[in-house]
């Protein structure tokens, strides 16, 4: 799995000129899922997201995490974090997990972080044609993969 980390003070995900999901303060987070993926990468990710230390405190030094600041989660599936650019200019997302196994993760890992975050997690519309808007705070973006764990 892959995720796109990005310390925000608001975002939202419309689809169909609806907003389906939208949070404050918090994290937007986008994931990208391969059929390699496991529950237990899943499981490593979630518990760092929700504990990574990137929200400042009162001396101004990123020492908390969302929890910590009562934040938000937005968590929204996009299957081109799995672009393959090397040949040519086209990418390529052949290492995209196909829908009926990303899915059910992209649903575990809304239920694993909004039980690890102690509320409901905002999300988009799993497949749709999502508008995503955010106000990115820093700006910070963390990229993290589970299979190198970084």
């Amino acid at each position: 799995m892959r995720v796109v980390i990005q310390r925000v003070t608001e975002a939202s995900v419309t689809v169909e000129n609806n907003i389906t999901g939208q949070i404050g303060l918090g994290l937007l987070v986008l994931v990208g899922i391969e059929d390699a993926d496991s529950t237990e990468d899943m499981q490593w990710l979630c518990n760092k997201i929700v504990n990574l230390r990137i929200f400042d405190d009162a001396d101004k030094v990123p020492n908390l995490s969302v929890k910590d600041v009562d934040g938000g989660i937005l968590l929204i599936s996009q299957f081109t974090l799995h672009a393959a650019t090397k040949k040519g200019n086209r990418p390529s997302y052949i290492r995209a997990s196909k829908p009926d196994f990303a899915k059910p993760m992209y649903e575990k890992m809304i239920a694993q972080l909004s039980t690890e975050l102690g509320k409901p997690v905002a999300t988009g519309i799993f497949g749709a044609d999502m508008k995503v808007r955010l106000l990115n705070d820093g700006p910070l973006t963390i990229v993290i993969d589970s299979k190198n764990k970084e």
